[in-house]
Order: structure tokens, then sequence, then C-alpha cells
């Protein structure tokens, strides 16, 4: 391809300060997830060759005015096995196959806003209001010059105001997973020859400790101060 020639072009910055809304970091914390799960294989198995792993975030909610923080995601793994196609007493031959599988965690944690606090929540407010007004009575018990003096009661006025918050949002830093796979009922292969040692299975056990990394921001309105430069 061609190199393209490009040219610099002058930024005319603000110098004379400006208020923005930006998100600012209200904690950082690492949760600890712990995942025990049985994964069935469609078809037997001889051996394990690789999982990949990605951890996916589906829920992270902190629920304002109060410290608590939900979580809920899964961990995608996808997994290499090799299968038995045919056998001898001195070898084994077969496919690498994969199986790819969603395993679904979620907890709550107590948050420690170790930067800032957010902002409170102003709740959502309805207020009723009347007008005084003057209306005749009539009846034999009134005089002619009486009169009801109260609210108007033909009417009905109100004053509702909401506010929008920002709403805290989370951003993944980085994760961590320490997992051990264990076999589960491994049989040697049936009516057939094979060396000795082989065994095919088509569970696994799982057990994971995940260890995920998060920022907790809110949008906020910042001052920035005019510039010397």
């Amino acid at each position: 391809m061609i190199e393209c020639v490009n040219n610099p072009v002058p930024v005319e910055p603000l110098f004379t300060g400006a208020v923005v809304k930006v998100p600012v970091v209200l904690a950082e914390l690492t949760v600890q997830f712990n995942v025990n799960s049985t994964i069935e294989l469609p078809e037997p198995a001889l051996e394990i060759k690789n999982i990949k792993k990605r951890l996916k975030i589906t829920q992270c909610l902190l629920l304002q005015n109060t410290n608590m923080l939900f979580i809920k995601g899964f961990v995608r793994k996808n997994i290499d096995y090799s299968t038995r196609k045919c056998s001898t007493p001195e070898g084994i031959c077969g496919d690498i196959r994969h199986c790819t599988v969603d395993i679904p965690f979620k907890c709550t944690t107590p948050v420690i806003f170790n930067v800032m606090e957010p902002l409170p929540v102003v709740p959502a407010s309805t207020n009723e209001f009347q007008y005084f007004g003057r209306f005749d009575v009539k009846g034999p018990q009134f005089a002619e010059k009486d009169e009801l003096l109260s609210g108007d009661f033909t009417e009905y006025n109100q004053i509702s105001t909401e506010f929008f918050n920002e709403l805290p949002f989370c951003e993944l830093v980085s994760s961590r997973i320490v997992e051990f796979d264990e076999y589960l009922n491994p049989l040697p292969p049936a009516n057939v020859k094979a060396p000795f040692e082989e065994r095919e299975f088509k569970k696994i056990e799982e057990k994971m400790v995940i260890y995920l990394t998060l920022k907790i921001l809110q949008n906020r309105q910042v001052a920035v101060p005019a510039s010397d430069c």
C-alpha cells in the first residue's frame, strides 16, 4: 500500500477554565468468585488438550443509597479434547474436537468507596395545592349574607418534580482465573483393544476461583481551572 502524508493541525484549547462532565472513580476493588460446575461432553473423550477461557459480565449494578454491588456473568470455555477412532494395544488414533460452554456465576459484595462517595439519590416529589374560594350557601339554617370560605374543591392542582440521577457504572480492569478440572468416572474403552492406561470419560468437574478487578464510576461535574500555558 502507498504511504499517505499527513500534516498536524494546531489544537485550540480552552484557557479560561470550564466545567466538564466526566466519569469520576468512586472505588476500585477485586471481587473473588468461587465456582463449582460439571461439564458434559457430547461424546467420550480421552484427554483434554486445551481450555481457553473468557470472562463475560452481564450485570454490574450498585444499588444506590447502599454499598451493595450486584454482579452477574459467565465464563465462556472453549474445550479442545481428543477422541478415539481406532486403537491397538500399542497405540490409539482419533480426532481433536471442541466444545464451547458458558459457566454462569453471580454474587453480591459490599463496596468500600476508597476514592469518594457517590452522589446521594434525589427522590421525586409530588405536592398538591389549592386556591381559596368563596361559595354561596343556601338553606334554612343560613342567613342571606352567609357564604362558604374554603379551598376550591372544584379543581385539582399538583406540582410533580422528578430528578434524573446519574447511575454509577462499572469498568473492568483485569481478571485472573485459577481452576482445577477433574475427569469423572473414566473407564477403559469397552470391547476394543487399546493401551492399558487409556481411559474415556464424558463429564468434567471443575472448580474455579475468579479474581475480578473493576472500577466503579459515576459521571460528575468537575471544574477545570484556567491554564497558564
